[in-house]
């Protein structure tokens, strides 16, 4: 696979990580700083990794999660964006304070790179250096990642309820895109 070729397969990689950093950008108040932080970096970890686990063991994983990849990325982010809205929805005041935990980072983050999974056995189908290709792909992860993430942070001019309930149906949309 060409230079050009490996950027072009890691930013449609990581089109999902912007759009989920879009949607928590939306969401977060403090911190904003450390949390996009750390979402870029499990991000472009995730994105990074999952095509050396898939490059490695080609046959045997993806034979295993294929079949289930589309669901699984839909419960996950179904749930998510369900979640938000309801918190949005029962709480009390306008005043919304949303934290990203670490559990739902990763959560994030493995539900954004299954798809990597498949451009590991493409990688290795094309016998593509596989430090390379990791590397290029975590990276631009990471970076589509801070982008989606103070992209939504600076346009919040709405207050946090509202901007909850749109990063839940991001995530819903996201969601029923993987069904499609």
């Amino acid at each position: 696979m060409s230079l050009i070729e490996l950027i072009i397969l890691a930013i449609a990689l990581g089109i999902d990580c912007l759009v989920v950093s879009f949607s928590q950008g939306l969401l977060i108040n403090n911190n904003r700083v450390k949390t996009s932080l750390i979402l870029a970096l499990i991000m472009g970890m995730f994105q990074g990794c999952m095509p050396i686990i898939s490059y490695s063991l080609t046959s045997i994983i993806y034979n295993y999660i294929s079949p289930f990849a589309k669901s699984l990325v839909f419960g996950i982010f179904l749930f998510l964006g369900t979640k938000f809205i309801l918190e949005a929805i029962n709480q009390e005041n306008n005043n919304l304070q949303t934290k990203l935990n670490y559990k739902i980072m990763l959560i994030l983050g493995i539900a954004t790179s299954i798809d990597a999974l498949g451009a590991g056995i493409s990688l290795k189908l094309t016998n593509s250096s596989l430090l390379i290709s990791s590397l290029i792909i975590g990276f631009v992860s990471f970076i589509m990642s801070k982008i989606g993430f103070w992209g939504g942070a600076h346009i919040k001019q709405s207050h946090t309820k509202t901007m909850s309930i749109c990063a839940g149906l991001i995530l819903i949309c996201l969601a029923i895109k993987t069904l499609l």
